[in-house]
């Protein structure tokens, strides 16, 4: 595994979940294996963990986000989802549109993808999927 990753938002998921109970479950031990990896996310799954959260908690959501850099989708991005739609249509294995942006821009960035989704991102050819 590289020095850098994207945590896809079941991760996202899972590590909010974990520190509002004060368990130390599967997301903070991942983390613990990687402690100098350089930790990002897409704009999407910044959006999706946004519409999990009571719109008066945005200090919250910018705490989580803090923790690491987000990328947003770009004309390479772009590119790759558009190929990769392609492909998966074509193949007969679509993925979701939010997911198929989290996956192109990791395919873009050539970064590992961190999920607990792995069944359905193991579709996505050229995808690097690391389950945890």
């Amino acid at each position: 595994m590289g020095n850098r990753l994207i945590l896809e938002t079941t991760f996202l998921i899972d590590l909010e979940r974990e520190a509002r109970k004060g368990a130390h479950g599967p997301a903070f031990r991942f983390l613990d294996d990687v402690p100098d990896s350089r930790l990002s996310i897409t704009l999407i799954s910044a959006g999706e963990m946004a519409s999990g959260i009571r719109a008066k908690d945005r200090e919250a959501w910018e705490r989580l986000l803090q923790r690491f850099d987000v990328l947003a989708p770009d004309r390479d991005v772009a590119w790759c989802y558009g190929r990769l739609y392609q492909q998966l249509r074509k193949g007969g294995t679509p993925i979701g549109a939010n997911d198929l942006w989290i996956a192109a821009t990791a395919v873009a960035h050539t970064l590992p993808l961190v999920t607990r989704n792995a069944d359905e991102f193991e579709r996505v050819p050229e995808l690097e999927v690391v389950r945890y």
